[in-house]
């Protein structure tokens, strides 16, 4: 008789060992455990990002009204709501020819506690409509009532 293993099993335990190896075993649990935690980290971190920047914005405004004037301006309306009353707010608001390029632009200072506000742009041409631009709590220096 010869001397070789008679079956498939026997003939890969010759080759390999009998013994199972597993010294990648606490490693590889130890490395999901550091992959989980790194993955959590980022994804908690994107989440903040993405509400910071995508949530609602704490300054908004809208357009009520507006009404052209003479010698190129435009009177505008607009409406503020902010989620703290109780602080200044800067609002951009812009003039607009008949191609809808910007022609005239002005910044207002909402006091505390006011929410309604309207203001007079200047235009360099026939203004054809007002809208606003953008408010926020980042009031330049030179507007400051300080």
């Amino acid at each position: 008789m010869s001397d070789e293993p008679t079956s498939g099993a026997d003939r890969i335990a010759d080759r390999y060992g009998r013994t199972a190896r597993k010294p990648w075993t606490k490693l590889k649990r130890w490395q999901a455990v550091v992959f989980t935690a790194v993955a959590l980290g980022v994804s908690g971190f994107g989440a903040y990002v993405g509400y910071q920047n995508l949530a609602g914005a704490p300054v908004e405004a809208q357009r009520i009204a507006y009404e052209e004037r003479e010698n190129n301006a435009v009177e505008i309306t607009i409406d503020v709501s902010r989620n703290d009353a109780d602080r200044e707010v800067v609002c951009i608001v812009r003039a607009r020819n008949i191609s809808g390029q910007e022609s005239g632009r002005k910044e207002i200072l909402v006091p505390p506690g006011q929410s309604r506000v309207s203001t007079v742009i200047e235009s360099i041409g026939q203004p054809v409509t007002a809208d606003v631009y953008g408010c926020g709590y980042d009031i330049p220096e030179y507007m400051s009532r300080a």
